[in-house]
């Protein structure tokens, strides 16, 4: 892929790819942080606002989503959050260090975001790494898609179900934003039923307005496949690196 030069040639390229390398993704839980804001929580109780995904490569839905998020729920920082160990997905597309770049560079520019790497890619096991950096009392809020919800709630990822979702759902909340056609009816009807009811309280919904909901990261690289321009769909500040 062309776009690929443009990563691979950043001075910067190397040291990240290092630092995934270094990240044991069976061990303790760990993360790394790459860029933090200029004002990040130093008080117990305050919020931070988890968005972890694949970023692959990252949205102007994405960036909506953020800047939604941190309004409707006054989080005190975002932290944007990479995972070497997917619970769901092998890498591919762009390598997890060219993410990381043009998230570092969407950062620098104006937006006061940290970026993280994490080496584990479960729920549970990066709440017990930031722990490492937070107050205690801090709020974690994971800011997810209704895909990324309802494979939370999926049984074939635990041995106990119950148990590990009362312990997850103990020490964080979600921040659940719509997809594609499924709009705030469908995601309260989705918690309305039995399983998910227990948990509904600890679960906000975040409607992106229609212009939003059909971006993603699989046709912006379907796009950069044919060769076909993505300015609409990314942040004009990392569409360098796919020129």
């Amino acid at each position: 892929m062309k776009s690929l030069e443009a990563f691979h040639n950043h001075p910067e390229f190397r040291r990240y790819s290092e630092i995934i390398d270094q990240l044991d993704t069976g061990g303790t839980p760990e993360i790394v942080f790459v860029h933090r804001t200029s004002q990040p929580i130093k008080k117990p109780e305050k919020k931070l606002g988890i968005f972890s995904g694949s970023f692959n490569p990252i949205t102007v839905a994405h960036t909506k989503m953020i800047e939604e998020a941190q309004k409707q729920f006054q989080l005190d920082e975002i932290l944007l959050l990479l995972a070497k160990a997917n619970v769901d997905k092998d890498v591919f597309g762009l390598p997890l260090a060219a993410r990381i770049l043009t998230l570092k560079r969407f950062a620098e520019t104006g937006n006061e975001l940290s970026i993280g790497i994490s080496s584990h890619g479960r729920y549970i096991d990066k709440v017990a790494a930031l722990k490492a950096f937070y107050p205690v009392n801090t709020e974690y809020h994971f800011i997810v898609g209704y895909d990324t919800l309802v494979r939370i709630f999926d049984a074939k990822y635990y041995s106990d179900l119950d148990a590990e979702l009362g312990d997850l759902f103990s020490q964080c909340r979600f921040i659940v934003a719509n997809r594609e056609n499924v709009d705030i009816e469908t995601i309260n009807h989705y918690l309305a039923q039995p399983s998910q009811q227990p948990y509904r309280q600890f679960i906000d919904c975040l409607i992106l307005p229609d212009s939003y909901k059909d971006i993603s990261s699989t046709e912006a690289r379907k796009r950069l496949e044919r060769g076909d321009t993505i300015s609409h769909l990314v942040p004009s500040v990392i569409e360098e690196f796919f020129e």
